[in-house]
């Protein structure tokens, strides 16, 4: 595949956006260096944390930033490639040396607070690759748009979690007969700075709570987790809509009942029972909250807009994950989906990680083409090839994910 070609492409795309963008003209914009991202795009904030320049800012009230797809290529997400996904601001000020997790609440018999020191000490470590997709992923493709930060498909990752497994933890503290759900808390703040107004409190049911998978974790990549992600301590639940895997722990509820923190009710994080048209008033008891995320997969190479010299093989690749299932079939169309090849599919490094996939595509001619990729899980449901039906929050899009191509 050439490069020269490719970064004209990309490079007049850039100049294209900026003079949209700043409503004027980029003067000697021919003359911008290969692979340099222009002062005006950078984010000061981001820059603090140390992403990736390319990543894309949604909001940042609260900061929820998306990774292009392309960024999405390693087989463990690193920390600056890494989606944010915030409802409140960062804590202001974090101390892992006096910070404690408190595990209290109607069905636990023995209240008790750990420092992370009594965490690490009395409890043996695990180390997953898990995957965290935020519900909203894929927003964008629903019409009418639903309200909310209108995600791609770049609202996932797969990092390596180091942590205690939540079950041993509350082995320790001992569980009543009634104890149906967990809920957590964490020190994020409200975006007002009022410290007694609720920012997000959500929770899983007790079987997913005591998966093996299911971490309180203080480690990413083998490294503390990073600020922005929930340093020092955060519960990683894989599979599920990242809103359950809190960050910046500090109290877990073990409950009799479904949780009901914030953001446990109405449409947050919930999907109607039935199909629903846009505008249409749904009573609270006609939506089910979101559990497993449905199967879903993404090509990492090449990027969007890549140039292929005729007669070249183009090579793709890319990941699949299918929530609390594994992925069992990959395929790959050049055709709109009037025809699908089978791609070489990975198994996962171990359950709820994503998978790597592989495939090369021969192009017949020159012209344009778009890639579509298609993963079906365990079960045999294959995602679908056009956007699934409306909701409200714009939740569980998992339509093919697509690229352009053009062989010249």
């Amino acid at each position: 595949m050439p490069s020269t070609s490719r970064r004209v492409f990309l490079k007049s795309g850039l100049l294209t956006t900026l003079t949209a963008a700043l409503g004027t003209d980029v003067v000697f914009g021919e003359h911008l260096p290969d692979g340099y991202r222009p002062l005006v795009l950078d984010d000061p904030t981001l820059a603090a944390w140390g992403k990736n320049r390319e990543l894309i800012v949604l909001s940042d009230k609260p900061y929820n930033v998306e990774t292009p797809p392309h960024l999405l290529d390693d087989e463990v997400t690193p920390a600056d490639k890494l989606f944010i996904r915030n409802n409140g601001r960062v804590p202001d000020a974090v101390d892992a040396k006096t910070w404690t997790l408190t595990i209290d609440g109607e069905s636990v018999k023995a209240p008790k607070t750990f420092t992370l020191a009594d965490l690490k000490r009395n409890f043996k470590p695990h180390t997953y690759h898990l995957v965290m997709e935020c519900g909203g992923n894929g927003r964008y493709g629903f019409n009418p748009p639903a309200s909310g930060n209108q995600w791609k498909e770049g609202a996932v990752s797969c990092c390596r979690w180091t942590g205690v497994r939540i079950r041993d933890v509350l082995e320790s503290v001992g569980l009543k007969p009634d104890a149906v759900y967990i809920g957590y808390y964490g020190k994020d703040l409200h975006l007002s700075g009022d410290p007694t107004k609720p920012v997000i409190s959500r929770g899983v049911p007790m079987k997913k709570a005591l998966e093996d998978e299911t971490l309180l974790a203080w480690a990413m990549n083998d490294r503390d987790i990073p600020l922005v992600h929930g340093f020092p301590l955060r519960l990683v639940v894989g599979g599920w809509p990242g809103s359950v895997s809190g960050k910046w722990l500090q109290r877990i509820a073990v409950r009799n009942k479904v949780h009901d923190g914030e953001k446990m009710d109405g449409t947050h994080y919930r999907v109607p029972v039935r199909p629903v048209e846009p505008g249409e008033k749904v009573s609270d008891d006609n939506f089910r909250i979101i559990e497993s995320m449905p199967v879903r997969s993404v090509i990492t190479y090449p990027a969007t807009g890549a140039m292929l010299d005729e007669g070249k093989t183009l090579d793709l690749r890319g990941h699949a994950w299918a929530g609390d299932l594994e992925v069992s079939q990959m395929e790959i169309s050049a055709d709109f989906g009037a025809t699908w090849q089978p791609a070489a599919l990975k198994k996962p490094i171990n359950r709820l990680a994503w998978q790597r996939w592989t495939a090369q595509v021969r192009l017949p001619r020159k012209g344009y083409y778009e890639i579509w990729a298609r993963a079906t899980d365990a079960n045999g449901v294959s995602q679908p090839m056009v956007i699934p039906a409306w909701n409200p929050g714009g939740y569980l899009n998992n339509a093919c994910h697509r690229i352009a191509v053009k062989v010249v």
